[in-house]
């Protein structure tokens, strides 16, 4: 069952370049004429995408709405919480929707009691998005990160499943990660983990990881990003540029990573090539310090050398960049919460993931806008990309209507649990 939202207009939007540079204009050819045309008349006028057309109609406060992606308290989209109250100034998970025009929100396990309970929230917040459908996220890595595991099959982690050498199986459970999520009105997965835990004492991603070989692993990630996407829901390849080799954790601390430009080449990029390479749809960025990829001391997350220069121009990955979480210490160690939103999005990021303060997030960014800081271009280009990530997954116009029954038949299903075991064994 589908809502369908009309959505009209004309206007073609260009995009500048990934960068955000705008390109010089280029001379147009001369028309040539055919019989039923003559010199005098027009050419015909190309049809807007469905892209350009949902863009042309928005907001700049609309626009800077769909980069961001907070968590919100809550187990229905009309519970009133105090938590919202304080942090959003809005009581209700619905009511901070539509205050905020947010392009997408990320559950927790504070937001899952049961099977119906999920798919009415998640439907609920679909209904409160006025304009655009919204992308609902979470972290179901499977394993130590699993943010669903109360309702959900117990697939092993990434650790288990790089053990078994078997990327049939990695596929497999995607797929059956994402047809699970999807049943509960999720449709963007914070997965697959792409790093590469070369260092044992790694606090942050350890078992997270497939394993220390960054061929190996880059199979890994590139299976399960063919997973998801054949259960239809968007794939996240995290943390760029690569948090295998880091001894701190990146949520209480700023971790370094002196890797060079080589090992990079060698030990962590692996695996984000091979992820562009099999269509994921978004790639996270990491809270590290890596000098040799940036010399400023600034995270990757707010470098433009890092999202910009490597991940959009030397990769050439055209998807959707997404901060890690902004609340982590490891991004808010130099700059104020509003600046951090300003600063990621001039390094390259799309979708700003739980600013820390969602309301100065959002001033500032619209500041930034209206003052120049950050071009109206630049700010198309993020949106272009997340509504274009939107419509490659079925969301554009028309917000799904999950099924608590259908739920019921695919969550912990006889199939997904022998899959589990399977790679247990």
């Amino acid at each position: 069952m589908l809502r369908r939202i009309g959505t009209t207009g004309l206007l073609v939007i260009a995009l500048t370049a990934c960068g955000g540079g705008g390109g010089s204009a280029q001379t147009a050819p001369p028309v040539r004429t055919t019989p039923s045309q003559s010199p005098l008349e027009s050419p015909p006028q190309a049809k807007a995408s469905p892209v350009a057309r949902v863009l042309s109609k928005m907001s700049t406060e609309e626009k800077v709405g769909q980069l961001l992606m907070p968590v919100l308290y809550g187990t229905a989209a009309d519970t009133v919480s105090g938590e919202n109250q304080a942090r959003y100034a809005a009581q209700t998970p619905a009511k901070v929707v539509a205050k905020y025009h947010l392009g997408g929100v990320i559950l927790f396990p504070q937001n899952v009691k049961s099977v119906a309970q999920v798919v009415g929230l998640t439907n609920g917040l679909q209904q409160s998005a006025k304009g655009v459908p919204l992308l609902i996220g979470t972290d179901q890595e499977n394993g130590l990160v699993s943010r669903m595991s109360a309702l959900m099959t117990d697939f092993p982690g990434a650790a288990e499943i790089g053990a078994t050498k078997n990327l049939g199986l990695s596929r497999a459970v995607a797929k059956a990660t994402g047809d699970e999520l999807r049943s509960l009105g999720v449709n963007l997965d914070f997965a697959p983990v792409a790093d590469v835990n070369v260092n044992p004492r790694n606090p942050v991603i350890g078992r997270r990881a497939f394993g220390n070989d960054p061929k190996k692993v880059a199979k890994m990630v590139a299976a399960a990003v063919e997973g998801f996407g054949d259960a239809k829901i968007a794939s996240t390849a995290k943390h760029f540029p690569g948090h295998g080799d880091t001894s701190v954790d990146s949520h209480t601390g700023l971790p370094v990573i002196k890797h060079t430009k080589a090992e990079w080449e060698r030990i962590d990029a692996p695996p984000f090539r091979a992820a562009i390479g099999a269509g994921v749809d978004a790639v996270m960025s990491a809270h590290i310090v890596f000098p040799k990829l940036d010399p400023s001391g600034d995270p990757a997350t707010l470098s433009k050398p890092i999202l910009t220069g490597l991940l959009r121009e030397k990769l050439g990955f055209k998807g959707v960049i997404s901060t890690d979480a902004l609340n982590m210490a490891g991004v808010r160690k130099k700059y104020n919460d509003g600046e951090i939103a300003v600063r990621a999005v001039l390094a390259g990021a799309d979708l700003l993931l739980m600013p820390n303060d969602l309301p100065k997030a959002y001033e500032a960014v619209l500041a930034a806008v209206k003052s120049g800081r950050i071009s109206k271009e630049r700010l198309d280009q993020s949106v272009t990309r997340l509504l274009t990530l939107k419509q490659n997954r079925g969301l554009l116009t028309e917000a799904p209507v999950a099924s608590a029954k259908t739920a019921a038949g695919v969550l912990r299903s006889g199939e997904h649990r022998k899959l589990a075991a399977r790679v247990a064994r």
